[in-house]
């Protein structure tokens, strides 16, 4: 008896402490590694950031292009070296997890056979009579001490009843936080394969604008001037057919303006272009009237939802030669009656009827002139709208001189543009 006793205390014990004793340290250690690579690579993306500010103010020259397009791609390497750094980072975590669910699933195991084991031994012993127990011992010390063992035995079998309670629930802690982290891994897949179509693009951008120019900078300008006169053009004939689209708003299928009804679509805020009427020699159009707000963002930026939703509709003006206008956008179509346009997009993740949340990445900010998708643009930036739900429609817009063959969001009438601060968090 006394020696299945030990037994049984051992594997109560001993053996949990053992498998708790697995050593983690070289895993510990890669994880700590890719993290220190990790602030390295945003350093770096921090330089060149701030490197691209300054080319961008040069001015409109063909070698300020050029230059800008190749920093562009060292800052993209950057993003892509930190999103599979993330990648790294989190099958590392997901390696980590299994190790301690192994752990965790071992010791329920020997738990559960140890409990059953003691269960069993406490019945055999309770079980049998008195007198036996007298005549099994060789002394009656013996009898005494082994009906003590098996109140502590007792005890220590309820102690360990919670511990596994505990233990399980830990585990499905743990079962949870893996999944969560899989689940991120998924999106990092995600956002690293549109990252580099990003960077594709900003390749066949510098060819394109090399070849078009022939690297002479009077050739660059006469293109800048036709790409201006185009762009009026296009923003006259949507301001033309806005007009003839009035309709009287619902107020009540759409908030009233109050901050934070929804979030910021960059992670790192800074407004360079406002809502309303503005400054001609910016942004043109008949009555220079800016129908959105531009953010500050370098070719390749994150662009996040600013609430939950269904994408309405995706395109690029720029599949039409000479259609100067949103270049790559996409509408979101909000839970809460409003829509929001993203546009100047160097990159889309998503497609139409594809239900998004808020925060999520949904595309890749541009800009960049000469790159597919910027549309008419002076320099990397997101432009973002907010609308009236019911005061949007996406429409093949045949009714334009220059854009007769691609689909744009149309607003119905000038009443369905909304100001997207007014409904931003505060600056």
């Amino acid at each position: 008896m006394k020696s299945r006793l030990t037994i049984i205390f051992i594997c109560f014990f001993l053996l949990p402490m053992l498998l708790r004793a697995a050593n983690p340290s070289e895993l510990e250690r890669e994880i700590d590694k890719v993290r220190r690579d990790r602030e390295a690579l945003v350093e770096e993306q921090k330089r060149l950031e701030k490197e691209l500010e300054v080319i961008n103010r040069e001015g409109q020259t063909l070698g300020a292009a050029v230059k800008s397009l190749d920093t562009t791609k060292k800052k993209l390497a950057a993003d892509i070296g930190v999103t599979q750094s993330r990648i790294t980072s989190t099958s590392l975590t997901i390696q980590s997890l299994e190790n301690t669910m192994s752990e965790k699933e071992k010791a329920i195991i020997t738990h559960r056979q140890a409990i059953t084991e003691a269960l069993h031994n406490i019945s055999d012993f309770d079980t049998r009579p008195f007198i036996l127990n007298i005549l099994a011992a060789t002394n009656l010390s013996e009898i005494f001490k082994d009906r003590g063992d098996l109140e502590d035995l007792n005890n220590h079998l309820q102690d360990e009843i919670v511990a596994l309670r505990d233990t399980r629930e830990r585990l499905d802690q743990e079962k949870s936080a893996k999944e969560k982290v899989k689940k991120e891994q998924v999106s990092l897949q995600a956002e690293l394969k549109g990252q580099k179509s990003v960077v594709e693009e900003n390749q066949k951008a510098k060819a394109v604008l090399l070849a078009e120019t022939k690297n002479k900078e009077a050739q660059y300008q006469k293109l800048i001037q036709e790409n201006i006169a185009r762009q009026k053009q296009s923003e006259a004939d949507q301001y033309r057919l806005e007009q003839e689209l009035r309709i009287t708003l619902d107020p009540s299928l759409f908030p009233e303006a109050k901050k934070g009804i929804i979030s910021w679509p960059v992670s790192s805020v800074f407004v360079t272009g406002r809502f309303g009427r503005s400054d001609c020699n910016i942004y043109g159009g008949p009555d220079c009237f800016h129908n959105g707000v531009d953010f500050r963002a370098t070719m390749g930026t994150p662009v996040l939802s600013m609430y939950s939703g269904v994408v309405e509709g995706t395109g690029n003006t720029d599949e039409q030669k000479g259609c100067y206008s949103y270049g790559r956008w996409i509408l979101v179509k909000h839970t809460n009656g409003l829509s929001s346009i993203y546009a100047h997009l160097s990159g889309a993740m998503v497609s139409k009827g594809q239900a998004v949340e808020t925060g999520q990445v949904i595309g890749y900010s541009g800009g960049t002139p000469g790159v597919n998708g910027s549309g008419y643009s002076k320099g990397p930036h997101l432009h973002v709208g907010l609308l009236a739900s019911q005061g949007v429609e996406v429409r093949q817009f045949t009714t334009s001189i220059g854009c007769k063959l691609v689909s744009v969001p149309i607003a119905k009438g000038r009443e369905a543009y909304l100001d997207p601060l007014t409904y931003l968090p505060s600056i």
